[in-house]
């Protein structure tokens, strides 16, 4: 009918995990390639203390991805009752061998143990998740030996899908040190103007409705609704929720995708980077150790 104006259904960019990630393990294959042509093997070393099935599992996907790239993984299972001592102990034995390139302990420790003191026992230039205090002081002035792993696939993701960093407002809901407070501080290092939120801010979403870039992790199954997104927001939701048998995000995807410019997935948008990432902040770690020699 002449005149008659139709009504045009956005759709978000739905930014693919999957596919970027695939990217990065590209890249890791092609660097250890020219490391093992010098006769450098990028080592892993992956603690696991105890048999929480979930944590055995993970580790088991780590070790799986970084061997199918070349480096060369090692899976160290302790005792659920080994002692704080012992354990820092055996952190050091690894810090000391110089075939170990990068450590990571698998958390959540049984609670005898105290996360932050074990942490800390890493060796800051094998520290491949970058939750070392030394490295979250640098990270704070924007030159950490390598980003945290989520922190690091967040922006990757950014980078990938094109959408500008420098100059933006980023909001952040979320500061834990996993995640929140290493990627705030990445994307400002990034030149980002970041308001940081969390379970103490009031009006959540006077902040969120500001955001070029949101990202959310929270921890809180759909926190985000229509209300806390504009237009032109990019989101990325870090959220792994697990409700009657279903995985969902922090932000509601069905209520926010319509609306804004651009939204990662739960599942498969941020979860398969932080893999990718961690194997390859292992080999920046190895290349940074042992790629300057000779």
């Amino acid at each position: 009918m002449p005149g008659l104006k139709r009504k045009v259904r956005h759709v978000a960019q739905i930014i693919d995990g999957k596919q970027v990630a695939a990217e990065v393990k590209r890249d890791v294959t092609e660097r250890v390639q020219r490391l093992r042509e010098r006769g450098i093997v990028p080592g892993l070393a992956l603690v696991l203390v105890g048999d929480d099935p979930s944590s055995a599992s993970y580790v088991r996907s780590k070790r799986r991805l970084a061997t199918d790239l070349g480096l060369n993984a090692m899976v160290h299972e302790l005792p659920v009752a080994i002692q704080e001592l012992d354990l820092v102990q055996f952190i050091g034995r690894l810090n000391e061998d110089d075939s170990v390139d990068a450590v990571l302990v698998q958390l959540p420790l049984p609670s005898h143990l105290h996360a932050d003191r074990v942490l800390a026992a890493i060796s800051p230039e094998k520290d491949v998740d970058g939750l070392h205090p030394a490295n979250l002081g640098r990270a704070s002035q924007g030159k950490p030996p390598v980003w945290p792993c989520t922190a690091a696939g967040i922006v990757r993701l950014l980078d990938f899908a094109n959408v500008p960093i420098a100059g933006q407002t980023a909001v952040v809901v979320g500061r834990s040190r996993l995640v929140g407070w290493p990627t705030a501080q990445l994307l400002l290092s990034r030149g980002a103007t970041v308001v940081q939120c969390h379970r103490q801010t009031v009006n959540l979403s006077s902040y969120t409705r500001q955001a070029d870039v949101l990202v959310v992790a929270a921890g809180v199954p759909h926190l985000i609704g229509r209300e806390h997104v504009r237009p032109a927001t990019v989101v990325i939701d870090v959220g792994m929720n697990r409700v009657d048998g279903r995985l969902l995000g922090d932000v509601d995807f069905e209520q926010v995708a319509p609306l804004v410019s651009a939204i990662t997935p739960v599942p498969g948008g941020v979860g398969p980077m932080t893999v990718a990432m961690l194997v390859a902040n292992a080999v920046s770690l190895c290349e940074q150790r042992r790629g300057k020699r000779g």
